[in-house]
């Protein structure tokens, strides 16, 4: 009896101290005081591996940021995460980043379908995602609170190229292959768009799934339609298979892609020598830039990643991953998603290796700008035409 008695008193002392004891606040979501949880997911393996580096180049941001002694005292800690550029592996790897690390934000993130299958999740969630890797309206419109976009939207970016097509090579014939999904519907609806303001239409228009590998009829429609000029919105893949079969049926279009095949060392390379005279968008300095920042990362890369070739992707990861940085910078030590959202919504003509980014409450698109380039020999950068705004995008309007 005495030894029950003496147990009761104890567990009366311990709830005593428990009840006034002050129960410490749980850790914020994503970060502490000596670190900030951001990751990013990208196809490392797949079929389209090639724009895996774009999540690695975020990395050497990040690493570079780290050197410099981190943002206010913390620390950058990055996430990647290969999804193989499958929507629902983007869906797994997200939900495991989210409930298990703690992840405060999101840059980059390739593959627009990927995208559309986690950014309702990533906003229910509460968390931020910066420069998705991809370019869709579905994304930004109407405005996500949590989403910001800094890649000019790939239906402004066909308005442009198309306008070029008419106007500067003055080509009346224009055929289309786009992949089936909301990348390649949205580069299909801006050329369309900007054909209606000529009264044109379309000689041939494709779509491609992306896991085709023979694409000997999709050629011979666009052949036998007599287009002199075709636009491309597909994987490096597709595009390569694209080229070397038209090449083998002896169809000799002008070839026009998205900026999604800008990398021309790479694409130079992975087509066998194919893609010199491909004219493309895009939408940051070049590798060979002598810009301050292109030199100072490509540098860092050297460094700090001796194994990645420095290319368009690379450093792509960099450009989407600015703004969150620049808003971390804002806010101070005094950190909090909703002091990172208001710093974003500040954002004002905001610039490094990409075009002038600005965002504010009613508008998460930073930029519709793109330069229009054409692969030149060994993979060179020939500049066709500088910035350039798509006067038809009714969403600055």
């Amino acid at each position: 009896m005495m030894f029950e008695k003496r147990m009761w008193m104890a567990l009366i002392a311990v709830l005593a101290v428990l009840a006034t004891a002050e129960v410490a606040p749980a850790a914020p979501a994503g970060f502490n005081d000596n670190e900030i949880r951001i990751a990013q997911w990208g196809p490392q393996t797949g079929p389209a591996a090639a724009w895996g580096s774009v999540a690695r180049g975020s990395k050497l941001l990040f690493d570079v940021i780290n050197e410099e002694g981190g943002i206010h005292g913390r620390k950058i800690t990055y996430f990647i995460r290969d999804d193989q550029y499958n929507p629902a592996q983007t869906a797994t790897v997200v939900k495991e980043l989210v409930e298990n690390q703690g992840i405060f934000a999101f840059v980059g993130g390739v593959s627009a379908a990927g995208g559309m299958a986690v950014k309702d999740v990533l906003a229910q969630n509460k968390v931020i995602w910066v420069g998705p890797a991809t370019a869709v309206k579905e994304y930004v419109f109407p405005v996500q609170p949590y989403l910001f976009g800094v890649y000019p939207l790939y239906e402004d970016e066909a308005s442009i190229l198309t306008k070029y097509i008419v106007e500067t090579l003055k080509m009346k014939k224009i055929g289309i292959l786009y992949q089936n999904d909301a990348y390649g519907k949205n580069g299909y609806d801006g050329c369309k768009q900007r054909l209606a303001t000529y009264k044109m239409s379309l000689a041939a228009e494709i779509p491609v799934e992306p896991t085709e590998k023979d694409l000997a009829s999709q050629i011979l429609r666009l052949k036998n339609s007599g287009a002199e000029a075709v636009l491309m919105y597909v994987s490096p893949t597709t595009a390569v298979i694209t080229l070397k079969t038209a090449a083998n049926v002896g169809y000799k279009p002008q070839w026009v892609s998205s900026n999604t095949l800008s990398d021309y060392p790479l694409m130079q390379k992975i087509s066998g020598g194919l893609w010199e005279g491909v004219i493309t968008g895009n939408f940051g300095e070049t590798p060979e830039s002598k810009h301050p920042l292109m030199v100072k990362y490509k540098e860092a890369a050297k460094r700090l990643a001796p194994e990645e070739r420095w290319g368009t992707f690379y450093s792509a990861g960099i450009l989407f991953a600015d703004p969150i940085v620049e808003a971390l910078r804002k806010v101070g030590r005094n950190l909090s998603t909703e002091a990172a959202l208001k710093a974003l919504n500040s954002i004002k003509d905001y610039q490094t290796i990409g075009p002038k980014i600005t965002f504010t409450e009613k508008q998460h698109q930073g930029s519709d700008s793109i330069v229009i380039q054409k692969c030149g020999p060994n993979g060179s950068y020939i500049e066709l035409q500088g910035w350039t705004s798509n006067e038809l995008a009714t969403w600055k309007k």
